[in-house]
């Protein structure tokens, strides 16, 4: 297997440090940003000239196409963007500000979008690449409690399944990685959270018992690197794939209710055409 190039977002911890190691321990190279590239030092005294740390805030759009260009730049080539930063807001939809919605919407679907605006140039160049997306189960149905976090991976969804279609002709490819529940600090200290207002408070109660619940049966992050690097190695890598054993009964359920609920209402649908 040919050496790859690999630039990840959000490589602090979680599933961006755990990928990064993966593609480093093959013998990889891994452009790795993070807000604080000091969490990266341990990487650099191990792995040497094969890392390369970047600081990066994803919300900066200039400082992400430097970024990108950079790593372009350093290592010469770019196959594997990884869109990983990103964050998880807790919060009814009436407690959320303008300023958390709009925080949110900029990380996690504006970040993925200037990084990926801005690798897309080497990757037409190379007529070779592979971006990556990390979505959520999240990201194709929704829950009671992150409408603003849903909003922003069904937003990642919609524009990386048009930039699947429209990119295909360049040798490029798009996977969306939808995990379920991990032991990440996804919902610990890397999440941001509404003021509550009194009348959800038993709703939020309630939320938070079941998050506690299924704790107990989430995912260990480090089993994901080989999953990711069968991923970037196929021949013909999936537009979409689940990450964890829960959410393929969870879509199912889902969206055999969507087509239910459809056809039930088909007439009017049809009616309305005139």
């Amino acid at each position: 297997m040919a050496e790859k190039v690999w630039f990840i977002t959000g490589t602090s911890r979680g599933f961006g440090r755990e990928w990064a190691i993966a593609a480093l321990d093959r013998g990889d190279k891994v452009a790795a940003t993070a807000r604080n590239v000091d969490s990266l030092d341990d990487l650099v005294a191990k792995y040497g000239d094969s890392i390369l740390p970047i600081t990066l805030d994803v919300t900066d759009r200039a400082a992400d196409i430097a970024a990108v260009n950079q790593a372009f730049e350093h290592f010469g080539r770019l196959d594997v963007v990884i869109n990983n930063a990103g964050y998880g807001h807790f919060g009814f939809i009436e407690e959320v500000t303008e300023g958390e919605a709009r925080a949110q919407l900029e990380a996690n679907v504006f970040g993925a979008l200037w990084v990926t605006q801005a690798a897309l140039p080497h990757m037409r160049a190379q007529k070779s690449g592979h971006i990556i997306q990390v979505s959520s189960i999240g990201g194709i149905s929704a829950f009671p409690g992150i409408g603003l976090y849903h909003a922003s991976k069904w937003a990642l969804e919609g524009f990386s399944q048009s930039l699947a279609q429209e990119v295909a002709s360049f040798g490029i490819h798009v996977t969306l990685i939808e995990p379920g529940g991990f032991s990440t600090d996804w919902a610990g200290a890397s999440a941001s959270r509404s003021a509550e207002l009194p009348d959800y408070e038993e709703a939020h109660r309630h939320m938070e018992e079941g998050r506690k619940t299924r704790n107990g049966s989430q995912g260990d992050p480090t089993a994901t690197g080989a999953a990711v690097l069968k991923i970037v190695d196929a021949e013909e890598p999936p537009l979409r794939i689940f990450f964890g054993a829960g959410p393929l009964s969870i879509a199912k359920n889902d969206y055999a209710s969507r087509i239910a609920l459809w056809e039930k209402w088909n007439d009017v649908s049809v009616e309305a055409q005139g």
